[in-house]
């Protein structure tokens, strides 16, 4: 896949969306992040974790600003104090060395990468927003114009089955797009620039990693 020669995993802050054109003159809407440089500060074992996998830190900081626990994490790998650490599974953790610095460099035209992130948070919202309800009829005297209509029945069973829909908490979960294409790198600037969009509020906290179905 492009210039990318294995499994890699970056953070950033989303910035929002923007327009530019390809080398074929399209405008394509492109959303902005800005990845700071990460860096591997741990590794997992099947021996000795039970999974194999590499932790990455991102957002470096003082280690005052840390708790103890935290900061102490980071200085055991003999590496800087980050603000954001996270997981991420692959074959060979031997293949990443402790210290091991990722940033933009490995990221190139044309490649594909999936992005995690956390969805924008809706608060408590009725069906019609949550799930896309139709609703009752809009005339004066219906009495029943943006609810869920019936959720059971009366004696038997006399509850509502799991998994109904009903009014709840909407958004602020964990979503990840996938195969976006990398428009363009900036890494001068530490800007990545993928075509379409990505969940999450404008600064957001998101996760780039090698495409799986790339």
């Amino acid at each position: 896949m492009g210039s990318v020669k294995k499994v890699i995993l970056l953070l950033g802050r989303k910035l929002g969306m923007s327009r530019m054109c390809d080398g074929a003159g399209n405008s394509i809407a492109v959303t902005a992040i800005h990845v700071s440089p990460c860096q591997v500060v741990g590794a997992r074992t099947k021996s000795e974790h039970g999974y194999a996998a590499v932790q990455v830190g991102a957002e470096q900081v003082d280690g005052f600003r840390l708790a103890k626990a935290e900061a102490g994490h980071c200085l055991k790998s003999k590496c800087q104090t980050y603000r954001h650490l996270m997981e991420i599974r692959v074959d060979d953790p031997a293949a990443y060395g402790v210290g091991e610095s990722l940033d933009l460099a490995l990221l190139a035209e044309g490649d594909f990468v999936d992005v995690r992130g956390t969805t924008k948070g809706r608060g408590f919202q009725g069906v019609m927003k949550r799930y896309g309800f139709g609703g009752g009829p809009d005339g004066h005297g219906s009495m029943f114009h943006r609810r869920g209509g019936s959720y059971g029945q009366r004696e038997e069973p006399g509850r509502i089955y799991p998994g109904r829909k009903m009014p709840g908490h909407m958004g602020h979960v964990k979503r990840t797009t996938q195969n976006l294409c990398v428009a363009r790198v900036c890494a001068d600037r530490q800007m990545l620039f993928l075509c379409g969009s990505v969940v999450g509020c404008n600064g957001g906290l998101v996760s780039i990693r090698t495409a799986k179905k790339g």
